[in-house]
């Protein structure tokens, strides 16, 4: 498979040469971090390490670990490792509790990101000739502005039109003449929904999505592309490493592109903090290489995925991360059993699909002292229409599978189509009242 690269020589450089890139980056990262961040410089002595001790990539599990935690210590700009006159532009979290994650970028971080982005967006087969609706939200969020600077990278032309008013967002599909987007993959589907209630779907010219900063499966991935008419594909990115496109998906649709030219990914145990082997399933753990403004040093992200070191059908050689399958810190302890909203999702689209929609809510309480786990899903028309018996079957043919993969009981009741409340950012995905009461 040929794929349009937008930096052929980096995104295609050999395994060797790749690695002794990574090694002189590190480095130097390391020096500028010690020298420039005092929560870094602190963690460093407390080991007895100082960064002439790391050589290459191999003396990375040396270096100490960095936290989301981190970034509320030391609000607002204590990691920055220049100072702020350097720093061209701000990003944060909403802050809906404690103190909001700050990250800053440099010019050069900023070029970088875009660079990121436009290897994403010309490798899906994007180019100048394309008009792209950006449906992330813009603001403190890194996700509109982010996917903004990448499309004008590639000349390609962009529709800014941020988060909310489904109406008016597939109004400016139809008469602008949009060919991609870029949104949350649950958003895409209600606005698939909305399409398909208004039967304008013929009028759409879109034939690319591009959809990430929320979990979904490829039974979504299935469906999405349907409703919309589409080639749907992934993207990864967190705030604190970067941004949105961190890692991508190339038109082979096989996983995640990481740019190991600018960051160094690990897997490790998240209980233990030990790096684990290739193949093996574990937490994702980032160095950026190159970032100015807010350089991470092993910054754990909490997601729970694997990394496929095979070589790629596009032809890039860096490596690919397959989608998270949840997160060690969002991970439901229901009953003694560990659960992640993924395992359960996958269950109703394989076993369901054809009876549900992706839309359902995990719904966790604590009744005299005990976990009461329910999940409601949405029926499609057709079940809605079908015989309570039907129904009733889905719904026994759910819970078996669930409790075959979670070795767990839950109450699945299938509700009615459209019943759960759409969001236009990201799906409110579990409400777990045990931590509200």
């Amino acid at each position: 498979m040929a794929s349009k690269m937008w930096q052929e020589a980096i995104e295609t450089m050999p395994r060797a040469e790749l690695k002794k890139l990574q090694s002189e980056r590190l480095v130097a990262q390391v020096k500028r971090s010690y020298e420039n961040v005092e929560c870094f410089r602190n963690r460093m002595d407390e080991l007895g390490l100082k960064p002439d001790a790391i050589k290459d990539i191999s003396d990375l599990s040396k270096l100490p670990f960095s936290y989301k935690k981190d970034l509320r210590d030391y609000y607002p700009y204590g990691l920055f490792a220049v100072p702020m006159s350097q720093i061209k532009r701000l990003h944060a979290s909403s802050g809906t509790t404690g103190k909001r994650i700050v990250v800053g970028y440099t010019e050069n971080d900023l070029d970088m990101w875009s660079d990121c982005l436009a290897r994403l967006f010309t490798g899906v087969g994007l180019t100048k000739d394309d008009i792209v609706q950006i449906s992330f939200g813009y603001g403190l969020f890194t996700g509109g502005f982010g996917a903004h600077a990448g499309v004008e990278k590639i000349g390609a032309t962009v529709v800014p039109m941020s988060t909310g008013n489904t109406a008016l967002q597939i109004q400016t599909l139809i008469d602008f003449g949009v060919t991609a987007i870029c949104c949350t993959p649950s958003y895409a589907m209600l606005l698939g929904e909305e399409i398909e209630k208004m039967g304008v779907k013929d009028e759409l010219k879109l034939k690319v999505g591009i959809f990430g900063a929320e979990p979904w499966t490829d039974e979504m991935r299935r469906q999405i592309e349907e409703k919309l008419g589409i080639k749907a594909y992934d993207i990864y990115g967190l705030s604190e490493v970067m941004g949105p496109g961190v890692a991508c998906e190339c038109e082979a649709q096989a996983g995640m592109h990481i740019w190991e030219d600018n960051f160094i990914v690990e897997i490790i145990d998240p209980e233990t903090g030990e790096v684990l082997p290739e193949g093996s399933t574990g937490e994702l753990v980032f160095t950026s290489l190159t970032k100015e403004g807010f350089p991470v040093i092993r910054y754990r992200t909490r997601d729970i995925c694997t990394l496929n070191f095979e070589p790629c059908a596009c032809g890039r050689t860096h490596i690919r991360m397959n989608k998270p399958q949840g997160r060690s810190d969002d991970m439901l302890i229901i009953r003694g059993v560990n659960v992640f909203p993924s395992q359960i999702e996958e269950v109703l689209l394989k076993v369901a699909g054809a009876e549900v929609t992706p839309n359902y809510q995990i719904v966790v309480d604590r009744v005299n002292n005990t976990d009461v786990f329910e999940i409601n899903v949405e029926m499609n028309e057709n079940l809605f229409f079908d015989e309570v018996k039907a129904i009733e079957a889905t719904e026994k043919k759910i819970t078996a599978e669930l409790r075959s993969m979670l070795g767990l009981g839950a109450k699945v009741h299938l509700v009615n189509p459209k019943s759960i409340e759409r969001f236009e950012g990201k799906a409110v995905r579990v409400i777990d009242r045990r931590k509200l009461s």
